[in-house]
């Protein structure tokens, strides 16, 4: 059976297996080939991975979440180092006017749904990794701070090592810490703050 592809391209084969082989693939670390990554690169998905996979296990969460946590690991950053000039035509209209810089996240989950990749959360985790979303939920929460926390980055590193030792048992207090302090970066700098960010953070605020 043919199902129709989200991005209205080409129609997509139906896939009758629990996960997506190319999101199966990428739990292992196979990449798309399209994807663009130098080895510092990959070594920084590969730290990313590890970190959300060994929450996904700390969380006792099924099988197949735990391959999707390790999977939107290596995916969220498969087309950081293309040219964001390259990216912008690829992404949906209301990400053009992102920062260059911001493009990735989008132009990954724009190429996996052209594959046939159909899992909302998965592709709302890579889309919004680097900007936060008010929708995002327990494994794009985690995206967001494996990206921030994992131990290949050599800012803050008390701080940061600690709010790894509190993940993911405090994955929503975490989260909020690191999204107030990207807020603060990005204020000081003075630049003006992305809407999606701040939704994200009026949500995290809510919570408590």
């Amino acid at each position: 059976m043919r199902t129709s592809n989200l991005n209205g391209k080409s129609p997509c084969l139906a896939v009758n297996t629990d996960l997506h082989p190319i999101i199966e693939a990428a739990a292992e670390g196979t990449l798309p080939d399209w994807a663009t990554v130098s080895s510092a690169r990959r070594a920084h998905m590969v730290r990313v991975s590890e970190l959300v996979g060994a929450w996904a296990d700390a969380l006792d969460l099924s099988r197949s979440d735990r391959l999707r946590w390790r999977a939107v690991g290596y995916l969220h950053d498969a087309l950081r180092e293309v040219s964001p000039d390259q990216l912008r035509p690829e992404v949906p209209p209301r990400y053009r006017s992102l920062p260059g810089p911001l493009l990735h996240g989008p132009a990954v989950a724009e190429r996996l749904r052209g594959l046939c990749v159909h899992d909302s959360e998965l592709l709302a985790a890579v889309t919004y990794h680097t900007t936060g979303h008010e929708s995002l939920g327990a494994m794009a929460r985690a995206l967001y701070a494996a990206d921030f926390l994992e131990p290949g980055r050599t800012f803050s590193p008390e701080w940061r090592a600690g709010l790894r030792d509190r993940m993911p048992t405090e994955l929503d207090h975490v989260t909020r810490e690191i999204v107030a302090a990207r807020i603060s970066h990005v204020v000081d700098r003075g630049i003006d703050l992305l809407p999606d960010t701040v939704a994200f953070w009026n949500v995290l605020a809510a919570e408590g």
